[in-house]
């Protein structure tokens, strides 16, 4: 099994360009079975998640080559509507993959997605959005067994109870190439969601209102073959800014979307760091000492995002006062925290509150990443730490980021990759 072992206690310095989004490839990845032709995905990261993409893919027919950051998906031959369970399991959002076989191959027979545990993340919500634009879903055995009414999807008004983002990137696929209009209303409002539609629109279809609660889809016939590229990973860059302020570093993010990030932004300066902000790069500069910041509410897009909680936590955990978080997303998102505490940290959990009091260091010991977001924690918290922290089930940082050891012994981090 391999491992990270870091050797804490130097400030991160130096630049550092972000690398494409994975949640933003992988419904790019789904979209691309739509085209029966070539489609070109530029900045596309090297991650374990797109891989199982890729793997979807290639065992429904498609032809997929990688050079670099850019794969190319043929899917002029997809012959197949199943999805093998093993295949499914490897992530989570495997389930946006269901819109876009059924609306190529009127069937669909997949199982129930895997991917990191953080409490019910239901597809009720896709399911509904589906069945309402004609899929019939038998669901037994562990299996989703799908067969549409009629030859297409038939546009439908679609009313989401909560802002999904897998759900609506789902909708939007499989309403592109519907008989008619589709109305999503409450949908969610992620730039993922705006790059999805810029994708289908390139290819012809007819999208409008990505990135607002309603978003209309006049149905075409067909699709393009065209080239796009992957939208910076907001994520990653709020992580690479939190290990910089939690070691005391100095570094340039380029590569950013900045007006991403508007709800993070704020937080940073509360505790104090200095930032200095254009439309594609972003500049930090930790203070001498890190200062609490008042409650964070993760919330759906354009709020603070469940995704940057457990990075930005813990550098609160080295603040100076007591912050508190309060996560309205997940259910079982701070399973990162019994970790940190093995660290020396601070954090008292009570259902969907945290409550962090800062403490002035935290100290090496050996933990386990407990999923994608946690694991990016324990890393901060390992390159801020005196002594050497050793962290396992590297498998959850590899879905999400890039190469991370590279990224950040680039940036003067004392870390290594070990079997």
């Amino acid at each position: 099994m391999e491992k990270l072992t870091i050797i804490g206690g130097v400030p991160l310095i130096g630049e550092l360009a972000v690398q494409g989004a994975k949640n933003s490839s992988l419904p790019l990845l789904a979209a691309a079975m739509l085209v029966k032709g070539k489609t070109v995905l530029h900045n596309c990261p090297d991650l374990t998640d797109v891989d199982a993409a890729c793997k979807i893919l290639s065992y429904l027919g498609c032809r997929i080559r990688r050079e670099g950051s850019t794969v190319e998906i043929d899917a002029s031959r997809v012959d197949r509507y199943d999805v093998p369970d093993d295949l499914m399991r490897e992530m989570r959002s495997s389930i946006v993959f269901l819109g876009a076989i059924a609306a190529r191959m009127n069937a669909a027979q997949i199982s129930f997605p895997g991917g990191c545990e953080l409490g019910p993340r239901p597809i009720d919500l896709h399911l509904m959005g589906l069945r309402q634009l004609g899929l019939r879903i038998k669901e037994g055995y562990g299996l989703l067994d799908c067969e549409l009414r009629s030859k297409r999807f038939v546009g439908s008004r679609i009313s989401f109870s909560f802002p999904s983002v897998g759900a609506t990137e789902n909708v939007i696929i499989a309403a592109a190439t519907a008989l008619g209009r589709t109305v999503i209303t409450n949908a969610a409002q992620e730039p993922e969601i705006v790059a999805l539609a810029e994708f289908l629109n390139q290819c012809g279809a007819k999208i409008y209102g990505a990135g607002e609660s309603t978003i209309v889809i006049e149905g075409v016939p067909v699709l393009s073959e065209t080239e796009f590229r992957v939208i910076p990973d907001r994520i990653v860059a709020v992580t690479y800014l939190c290990a910089a302020a939690a070691t005391g570093g100095e570094v340039l993010l380029t590569d950013v979307l900045t007006d991403q990030l508007d709800s993070v932004f704020p937080v940073l300066d509360q505790m104090g760091c200095k930032l200095r902000i254009t439309d594609r790069s972003v500049y930090l500069k930790a203070p001498l000492r890190l200062k609490a910041v008042k409650p964070i509410r993760t919330m759906p897009y354009p709020g603070f995002p469940t995704d940057a909680q457990a990075p930005v936590m813990t550098v609160t955990a080295l603040a100076s006062g007591t912050s508190m978080f309060v996560e309205n997303v997940f259910e079982n998102r701070y399973k990162h925290v019994s970790e940190l505490v093995r660290m020396g940290a601070n954090i008292k959990v009570e259902g969907k509150v945290a409550v962090v009091e800062g403490v002035n260091s935290l100290y090496g010991a050996s933990v386990e990443s407990t999923d994608l977001r946690g694991g990016a924690a324990l890393v901060i918290a390992g390159l801020a730490a005196s002594g050497t922290t050793t962290i396992s089930n590297l498998y959850h940082i590899d879905r999400g980021y890039e190469r991370i050891e590279q990224n950040l012994a680039g940036l003067g981090g004392r870390i290594h990759r070990e079997a």
